[in-house]
C-alpha cells in the first residue's frame, strides 16, 4: 500500500497549479532545449516547484537566456491532516494543523538559486494554497507520526498571490513594523518566523539589494532598509 501511495506524491497539487496557471493543457509538458517545461505559452515558461529549487539550476541556465521564466511556488497557508494506515489503507478524520504558513516559507528555496534572482528574465509567483495533506503512519515515534512520509497534498482553496518581477518587489517581505535598523532576531520577531528562517530571508533580501549590511550591534549583523 505504502509504495503505491508514494507514487502519487505531489501529483495532485502540481497538476492543479498547472491548470490554475494555464487551463489549456496543450501548453503543458512542452519539450524545449533538451528539457520539459511544465508550461510554455505566449507569456513565457512556467515551472511549478514545491521544493528543491537547486534541481532547477540547469533549466534556468538554459531557459533564462532567451525566455521569461516564472517559478510558481505554492505556499501552504492552512492545512488539514489525514493519516493513512500503511497496512489497511484506512484513513483518519481530517484535523486542522495548528501551524499556519505564509509566503516567507519560500526563502530557504530562493537561497538555493540566489545567483539567478537578479536575472531580468526571472519571475517568482508565490500562491497561497490551503491543502488536505495525507501522511502515512510510518514514522519512528510511538504514534508513528514523527518522521512520517507525506503521501499527497490536495489543494482545497487558494489565497493571495505574490508576484516578484524585479528586485524592488522583494520589499513586500520586509515587515512594516520593523525598525529602519535591525538584526535578524528583530526581523524574526516582526515577521513571526523562526530565527533560522529569518536569517535566510535577511541574507536573500541583502543579496537582491533591498536591505544592506551597515555594521554590527555587538556580535550581531545590523541591517538597514
Amino acid at each position: 500500500m505504502e509504495k503505491g501511495i508514494g507514487t502519487y506524491k505531489e501529483r495532485t497539487l502540481h497538476a492543479s497549479l498547472k491548470k490554475f496557471i494555464e487551463p489549456d493543457m496543450d501548453k503543458h509538458e512542452i519539450k524545449y532545449k533538451s528539457f520539459v517545461c511544465d508550461i510554455k505559452n505566449e507569456k513565457g515558461i512556467y515551472e511549478i516547484q514545491t521544493r528543491s529549487f537547486n534541481t532547477m539550476r540547469k533549466k534556468l541556465e538554459a531557459f533564462l537566456k532567451d525566455d521569461i521564466v516564472t517559478i510558481v511556488y505554492p505556499s501552504v497557508r492552512d492545512k488539514w491532516l489525514i493519516w493513512i494506515d500503511p497496512e489497511s489503507g484506512e484513513t483518519t478524520k481530517k484535523r486542522k494543523s495548528g501551524k499556519k504558513g505564509n509566503a516567507l516559507q519560500i526563502f530557504p528555496e530562493l537561497y538555493k538559486i540566489k545567483f539567478f534572482l537578479t536575472h531580468p528574465n526571472l519571475r517568482i509567483k508565490i500562491i497561497e494554497v490551503d491543502v488536505e495533506e495525507y501522511r502515512i503512519l510510518n514514522g519512528w515515534s510511538k504514534d508513528k507520526k514523527k518522521g512520517s512520509t507525506r503521501a499527497e497534498r490536495i489543494p482545497v482553496g487558494y489565497g493571495e498571490i505574490f508576484d516578484i518581477e524585479c528586485a524592488d518587489d522583494y520589499k513586500m517581505f520586509i515587515p512594516e513594523q520593523l525598525e529602519n535598523k535591525f538584526t535578524s532576531e528583530m526581523f524574526s520577531k516582526a515577521a513571526k518566523i523562526t530565527l533560522n528562517r529569518a536569517q535566510t530571508a535577511v541574507h536573500v533580501l541583502s543579496y537582491v539589494g533591498v536591505i544592506k549590511l551597515i555594521g554590527k550591534d555587538g556580535r550581531k549583523n545590523l541591517y538597514a532598509n
